[in-house]
């Protein structure tokens, strides 16, 4: 399998999984694995990186402006690769809040069946004494906000990288979305 196959399958890998944690944004214990799982995808792309494959390297991720004029501006690799800086840092940023917001309690119930029982023994006691989890966290805590804005940010800037590659790069957003032209 070619470098641009395996970085188009970590690519459909990342993607399904962004937006099922999106999508679950109010299901706990989903919502925090799929988080988890997203910052796995991420920690592997940057291990990938470090692999010296020029198709991988995150030089890719940095705009830059040689040779942009007024007439190629749409189609130059520049709005790429600002819209792919502003989706990494956004998914850097919806991930490492969530992260920081669970602090590894998801990761902890998995980890140990029993401890599961004894938190939701304890939650019961706390419920009884008016105070959920939630509450205790601050549900709506300046991390909590800090989260949800990446989150809304990312799904923007995602909706513009696939208009614009559907617009200015028809082809590579056809192979990216497995519809490329199958060969004779």
């Amino acid at each position: 399998m070619s470098v641009m196959h395996r970085l188009r399958a970590y690519h459909a890998l990342l993607v399904v999984l962004a937006v099922a944690a999106y999508a679950s944004g109010e299901m706990g214990l989903i919502h925090a694995w799929l988080g988890y799982a997203v910052a796995l995808v991420i920690v592997g792309r940057l291990v990938w990186a470090a692999t010296g494959v020029p198709q991988l390297g995150l030089m890719r991720f940095y705009p830059q402006f040689t040779g942009l004029k007024l007439g190629n501006a749409m189609t130059h690799p520049v709005i790429s690769r600002i819209l792919l800086l502003a989706i990494a840092a956004g998914l850097i940023g919806v991930t490492g809040t969530g992260i920081a917001l669970d602090r590894g309690r998801s990761l902890r119930l998995v980890a140990a069946p029993i401890v599961t029982v004894a938190l939701a023994e304890s939650r019961k006691d706390e419920r009884k004494k008016g105070e959920s989890n939630q509450e205790r966290d601050g549900d709506e805590s300046p991390l909590s906000e800090a989260h949800e804005l990446f989150a809304n940010l990312l799904v923007g800037l995602v909706g513009l990288h696939v208009a614009y590659l559907l617009l200015f790069k028809f082809p590579l957003a056809r192979f990216m979305l497995f519809l490329d032209a199958p060969k004779r």
